[in-house]
């Protein structure tokens, strides 16, 4: 149940599953040996562009105007630890995609989530938030919609996030399955030493 059905497994809790399919795959002049299957559709949003712009939320594809300090805001709103902002930088010049909500009255981000991976078959995403006030109108479903899209417009065919359980129900309408196959994610944590 991967993208494109083919490549490594991640270490991750969901993966989603594929609306390409590399058995269609074309030969064109235009773009030698390039798959149809990565030759995109216009996407399909369940909140278009327009409509989240006139309801005053402009999307964002890169870090330029995101204030970190009210990134961390957000993170802490929903729970997540306050983070150094000098290493959130840093994760997110090591970031391969990413998309935010900037709420245009107030000029802060609302809405944000990011991926890391390899560039070419896999990605994971990482710290999908969405600011309490602005939960329940589509902004999760937004980013993530575009985040996927982003992704699979690049050939990534393998795309992984980790989450909560109390939020696995929130993604699953978006083609996420948790442990598609059987397969479980795994994660290596360095256990600390009693300091004395």
């Amino acid at each position: 149940m991967l993208l494109g059905g083919t490549i490594s497994t991640p270490p991750a809790s969901l993966r989603i599953r594929s609306t390409l399919n590399p058995q269609n795959a074309v030969t064109q002049s235009s773009q030698a040996a390039f798959p149809a299957a990565m030759q995109r559709q216009p996407p399909s949003y369940s909140i278009s562009d327009e409509d989240l712009k006139s309801r005053g939320f402009l999307l964002r594809r890169t870090a330029e105007g995101l204030n970190l300090d009210q990134l961390n805001s957000v993170f802490v709103a929903v729970g997540f630890p306050r983070r150094d902002t000098a290493k959130i930088e840093v994760a997110l010049e090591h970031t391969d995609a990413l998309l935010w909500v900037e709420y245009e009255k107030t000029r802060r981000p609302v809405a944000f989530a990011r991926a890391t991976g390899d560039g070419v078959f896999n990605a994971i995403i990482w710290d999908v938030v969405v600011d309490p006030s602005f939960q329940s109108c589509g902004l999760g479903k937004a980013v993530i919609e575009r985040l996927i899209e982003d992704l699979q417009a690049k050939g990534i065919c393998n795309i992984a996030l980790y989450s909560e359980p109390r939020v696995l129900g929130f993604y699953r309408p978006l083609g996420f399955v948790s442990d598609p196959d059987g397969i479980k994610g795994m994660v290596f944590i360095r256990k600390q030493r009693n300091k004395k």
